[in-house]
């Protein structure tokens, strides 16, 4: 009966969410006294899990899953914990898992609680801690099924080294031509060499950027801090960056240890999906922009002026501390 968590990858490399939800359900399986089994799809090497406190691994190796599919991937998921006799699922608040977490829970009658922050507060009742009202707030959830599915919230936990010994099982679960009623025709992926996804620090410019040829300002101070790179909503629909790289509550959320807010006035959309981020910093020439409200950091300036400043003075000193 242990829990079972899905590992995601991609291009058959483990994200980091997968080490963050690993390293959460090991300290759950010690207090309950169980094992952790991780599910991964089309990944080459899952040695990796163990560093993470990760007992056992059930392989899928499949051409139809090559691409994600909602339906298709939480198939595979219920059926994996249905073998597995799983009473508690975990996965992470991913944009995928995202998708996945209902379908799972629909599929083994099971209670969902998404946004979860901490380690359960009781396990008899079963009791989480979630982030609520765009991230303003917490509750306890207290789920009362037999199966228990939970989504943990990006950078809520941490991730830690809890080495195990690991053993590796081939899965070939039932893949119905019904699991495919959605086509997914394209992926478009951003072309930073650092994902939003696994960012610890993100980048993010406005309309205050006034076109696409400055946004050399954004690269240039995301590359000297080792971030992604995002925008706001009106940047992509502009078509000055790509749609992956939209940020915000109608486009990736983003939970990072840093947010770094240029020429962005925080419309309660993006606020709302970026709120997550532990330290929020925002540079814009208005002083009245609603991003100051919930910015940790504030500076009042022109972004042509104030971030090659600040890159300067990053430059200088990583120089002094290398």
């Amino acid at each position: 009966m242990s829990i079972l968590i899905y590992a995601e990858s991609a291009e058959g490399k483990f994200k980091k969410v997968a080490f963050e939800i690993a390293s959460y359900a090991k300290k759950v399986a010690e207090s309950l006294g169980t094992t952790v089994t991780a599910l991964t799809i089309n990944t080459e090497n899952v040695t990796e899990l163990s560093k993470y406190g990760v007992d056992k691994v059930l392989k899928v190796n499949n051409d139809k899953l090559a691409g994600f599919n909602a339906k298709a991937y939480a198939d595979v998921i219920k059926q994996a914990a249905q073998q597995e006799n799983t009473k508690l699922v975990v996965l992470s608040s991913s944009t995928d898992s995202i998708y996945l977490s209902s379908l799972v829970a629909v599929s083994l009658e099971a209670g969902f609680a998404s946004n979860v922050v901490g380690l359960p507060v009781n396990t008899a009742p079963f009791q989480v801690k979630r982030n609520a009202f765009s991230n303003k707030a917490f509750n306890i959830t207290e789920i009362n099924t037999d199966v228990k599915v939970i989504g943990l919230a990006k950078n809520s936990y941490g991730i830690f080294e809890n080495a195990s010994t690991l053993t590796e099982e081939a899965f070939n679960p039932s893949i119905g031509d019904n699991d495919f009623g959605i086509k997914v025709e394209s992926v478009e992926k951003s072309s930073g060499k650092v994902s939003i996804a696994d960012a610890d620090i993100v980048v993010s410019g406005g309309r205050g950027l006034k076109g696409p040829e400055n946004w050399n300002l954004i690269e240039d101070l995301a590359a000297v801090l080792g971030g992604a790179t995002a925008c706001s909503k009106p940047v992509s629909d502009l078509g000055w960056r790509p749609h992956a790289e939209h940020v915000g509550q109608t486009g990736k959320p983003v939970a990072t240890n840093l947010y770094i807010a240029v020429g962005i006035s925080g419309a309660i959309q993006h606020i709302a999906g970026i709120n997550a981020s532990k330290v929020k910093v925002v540079i814009n020439t208005d002083p009245e922009a609603p991003f100051f409200k919930v910015a940790d950091y504030g500076i009042v300036g022109d972004a042509f002026d104030v971030v090659p400043k600040l890159i300067e003075k990053l430059k200088a000193y990583k120089a002094q501390n290398a």
